[in-house]
């Protein structure tokens, strides 16, 4: 099985949200919510996100892996009811979705990207259908941006350096996967989750789990 690394949420353009605006969503966890707003310029990731959180596809699901200073994910659809030794992060609805990268949607502290596969079996970088992490990271100079640069080969702009310095964030994750909305209220609810312990494998010891996530009107 290959694991899906800081997942994801994706899919087919559903006709039926192809008017939606600036929808928001609410996503209720035991450690607290957190409410989102979901890109209309990633349109088939927002349309899939929408449609698994009517379906109650979320109910339940644990945010199964967490990395103190990096990110939370969730959206393994084994990972409900999951013994506690039971290993996590290979599951999935079934489908995948075309890579909706867009240079203006950063991830900074609170974006909502879609996990996937390795480059190495997953060449086109398609999201997972359901796993999805929600950045916390980090606060960065402009000598370590300077350094990023370097390794990356990437130019980043005195906005995004501006907003990696201010508000933190992992940009060496930008352009790799698929930002598709941020978190607009609840970013203390991300430094929560992130701070639970930990087994090895990131997953935490004690469950934290996804209570409902559900659209706003």
């Amino acid at each position: 099985m290959k694991k899906i690394f800081y997942l994801v949420l994706v899919v087919f353009g559903f006709s039926c949200f192809a008017n939606a605006q600036s929808t928001k969503v609410l996503i209720e966890t035991s450690m607290g919510d957190m409410t989102v707003v979901l890109y209309d310029d990633t349109p088939e990731h927002r349309d899939n996100f929408i449609k698994l959180a009517n379906e109650g596809f979320y109910e339940d699901l644990l945010f199964h892996r967490v990395i103190n200073g990096f990110m939370i994910q969730g959206g393994d659809p084994d990972s409900k009811g999951a013994a506690p030794n039971k290993p996590l992060g290979n599951g999935g609805p079934g489908y995948t979705i075309p890579a909706e990268f867009n240079p203006k949607y950063i991830h900074k502290k609170g974006a909502l990207a879609a996990a996937r596969t390795g480059d190495h079996v997953n060449p086109e970088r398609r999201s997972s259908g359901s796993q999805f992490y929600i950045v916390q990271g980090a606060k960065y100079t402009d000598m370590q941006m300077d350094s990023m640069e370097k390794q990356f080969r990437r130019k980043f702009t005195d906005k995004d350096r501006d907003t990696y310095a201010t508000i933190g964030g992992t940009p060496h994750l930008d352009t790799q996967y698929t930002v598709f909305g941020e978190v607009v209220k609840g970013l203390e609810v991300i430094d929560k989750i992130a701070s639970v312990k930990t087994y090895p494998g990131d997953r935490p010891v004690e469950d934290v789990k996804i209570l409902k996530v559900s659209v706003i009107k």
